[in-house]
């Protein structure tokens, strides 16, 4: 025990000599350890955000969506029709429900109507969905107060109501209380009942997905847009007028469990595949295949992110090999006295070790209050520094990072900064204590 202790002695005393040295001899290792944790916590953030959006969108859900195809595809030969026909039609949604009826928890219908959405001579960009009661739930829709969601009653009524997404309410009704107030889609008038609240997919990955923004939807019931709106929608654009006539614009499926969603998948894919064998009008979306490949994805990436970082680690351990060594042929007559006065060469090899596993050590604690600091403060300050006039000439100010300290990180870096450290340290110890006590007696 006093071995141990006079070795730490002397150790630790040699480093305190030498204050700068030692400062010095750590950074590559400080800057390693915090290297690693700040790069993990950037990655491990940005794959938490994109779970989420994917998430968002309905773990057990799967989204069969019409899309327009190619031209050439859409307008038959030499015919040249203002109305492109596309999509999934009504039997394509009546093979679902049969088919999937005992296997689907959900089936969900979505039907763009309108082309303008105004209030009071004010315009919107806005998109306009028939459906169901049972979207609220499948996908996740919060709303305001005071606000209620598509019922039974206003299908079976077809009822001229609407729920509206925020940015809608915001554009709008900026100092008003949307609720009760009317909207017009085209020339139809309907009655605000619902608000949506601001749904985070909006300009995220899931917005993507999803193919639009949630919070400038407007819905209203199903039957009510098919017997106001038909199937063909009017878009004008650069002076120019085209129509879309498409009698089903989405629908959402949910399984009973994310074990069946790839099963349901499955099936989907086969029963679309009746009426659109190439499969060019139609997209299926599957959130729980992107939510794997996610998690695939930023493992990959952590794996990147850390050999780079341990790269850092590799130039600190290499900065604390020369600086022993340099201290090996500094010290050598201090180790020639050892040695005569009765030192073996395994005390040598342990204070030598005990220098440079406590510049790891220390270096590596150093590291980690570096690199939790900058990963927490990061977030918070990174719109205040792209917020200033000079770096918004070059960058978006809009550009968001998130980040999440993981405990493995921490953990790992110090761990491998430790081993780091005494691996590089081994050789010059050996060195030290090969040297001969005459010839180390003699060195001036």
């Amino acid at each position: 025990m006093s071995f141990l202790l006079e070795t730490l002695r002397l150790g630790l005393g040699n480093l305190m000599l030498h204050k700068l040295r030692s400062i010095l001899t750590s950074l590559g290792i400080i800057l390693g350890v915090a290297a690693v944790i700040i790069m993990v916590s950037i990655g491990e953030g940005n794959k938490q955000a994109a779970l989420r959006d994917i998430q968002a969108l309905g773990a057990t859900n799967v989204i069969v969506r019409s899309t327009q195809p190619p031209e050439s595809s859409a307008m038959g030969g030499q015919e040249r029709s203002w109305v492109a026909s596309f999509g999934i039609t009504r039997e394509d949604y009546r093979r679902l429900e049969y088919f999937l009826g005992q296997y689907a928890a959900h089936i969900v219908p979505l039907k763009a109507v309108g082309s303008e959405v105004t209030e009071r001579g004010r315009r919107a960009t806005s998109q306009s969905f028939g459906t169901t009661p049972d979207l609220q739930r499948v996908a996740n829709l919060p709303l305001e107060p005071r606000s209620r969601y598509l019922t039974q009653q206003d299908m079976d009524s077809r009822s001229q109501v609407a729920v509206i997404g925020s940015e809608i309410a915001k554009e709008f009704y900026p100092l008003r209380d949307p609720i009760g107030q009317s909207i017009r889609i085209d020339d139809q008038l309907f009655r605000i009942v619902g608000v949506m609240r601001p749904i985070g997919l909006a300009g995220g990955a899931g917005s993507a997905l999803v193919g639009r923004d949630w919070n400038k939807d407007i819905h209203i019931p199903l039957t009510t847009a098919e017997l106001e709106f038909g199937d063909v929608v009017m878009r004008r654009s650069a002076g120019s007028m085209s129509g879309e006539e498409v009698e089903v614009s989405e629908v959402y499926i949910t399984a009973p469990s994310t074990e069946d969603v790839i099963r349901t998948a499955d099936m989907i894919r086969q029963i679309m595949a009746v009426g659109h064998p190439g499969f060019e009008d139609v997209q299926i979306i599957v959130p729980w295949e992107l939510l794997e490949n996610a998690k695939k994805t930023a493992l990959v990436w952590n794996i990147v992110l850390i050999s780079v970082a341990a790269i850092s680690l590799l130039i600190g351990g290499i900065g604390i090999m020369n600086i022993m060594l340099a201290s090996v042929t500094e010290r050598t007559r201090e180790i020639g006295i050892r040695r005569a006065l009765g030192a073996t060469r395994k005390h040598i090899v342990a204070q030598f070790l005990v220098e440079t596993g406590s510049l790891s050590a220390v270096g590596g604690l150093l590291g980690i209050a570096l690199g939790v600091g900058i990963s927490i403060g990061v977030e918070p300050a990174l719109p205040v520094i792209l917020g200033l006039p000079v770096i918004q000439n070059f960058i978006d100010a809009a550009v968001n990072l998130e980040t999440q300290v993981t405990m493995w990180s921490i953990i790992a870096s110090f761990l491998v900064a430790a081993a780091v450290g005494l691996g590089f340290g081994i050789y010059p110890a050996v060195i030290a204590s090969k040297q001969d006590p005459i010839v180390a007696l003699r060195h001036d």
